[in-house]
């Protein structure tokens, strides 16, 4: 038997979970680098790290269901409406399947069989394959994209709340963008791998940003002095 894995069966969480994951890291590590470089006490900085990670996770949930269920409304609708044409004028739908196969490189005769057949058997899937470019594999999962985002947020968001929790007062900025930066490459590269890229690519990509949003928060909060 001929196994196959294709990369593309993971597309409905990879892309959520990648998203959470980084977002609750650079966010939550920015904002305790933040709140440490303006000079407040551990005890702020942990309040601002944990309400963070809090925060950060229901808000990371609350937009991927609302988007992944707009995306998932908009699906429906489509299939609905075809469900109706092909009620209505199912001629008129099984040409339309047929030039799209023409269109592929079939010949006339062959693409109006493969119509008939794939008809038959059921229209519907057929023509939201074909015609609308919707699968399984990529049909949008509200709930599934809300979990993995809420999870992987947290859990991205932990390491900087604990080396803030463990550190010494004197270099928590610098251990949290440290640690940070780390887990960031190592992020970036799984992510990659696992959506089958060049692993160097992905880790330079997020650590980049990850540097960068961490570095402006240093800076806000050493300039302005505020505190939580």
């Amino acid at each position: 038997m001929h196994i196959e894995r294709h990369r593309t069966a993971h597309i409905g969480w990879l892309r959520a979970a990648v998203l959470g994951a980084n977002d609750g890291l650079i966010s939550t590590a920015s904002l305790v680098v933040g709140v440490a470089a303006s000079g407040t006490g551990r005890a702020a900085i942990l309040i601002a790290g944990v309400a963070g990670l809090v925060a950060g996770a229901m808000s990371m949930a609350a937009g991927e269901y609302v988007s992944v269920s707009s995306q998932a409304d908009t699906e429906n609708a489509d299939l609905s409406r075809e469900h109706a044409e092909l009620a209505a004028h199912p001629e008129a739908e099984h040409a339309e399947l047929a030039t799209i196969y023409i269109e592929r490189g079939l010949t006339p005769a062959l693409a109006d069989q493969v119509a008939e057949q794939l008809m038959a058997h059921d229209a519907l899937s057929a023509h939201a394959r074909d015609e609308l470019g919707l699968s399984e594999i990529t049909a949008a999962r509200p709930l599934q994209a809300a979990f993995a985002s809420a999870v992987t947020f947290a859990l991205g968001a932990i390491l900087p709340v604990v080396v803030a929790a463990l550190a010494p007062e004197a270099i928590v900025t610098q251990l949290v963008m440290g640690s940070s930066l780390v887990l960031l490459v190592v992020l970036g590269a799984v992510a990659a791998r696992v959506g089958g890229a060049p692993m160097w690519r992905g880790a330079i990509r997020v650590a980049f940003w990850g540097a960068l949003a961490m570095a402006v928060s240093a800076l806000v909060g050493r300039l302005f002095g505020t505190t939580v």
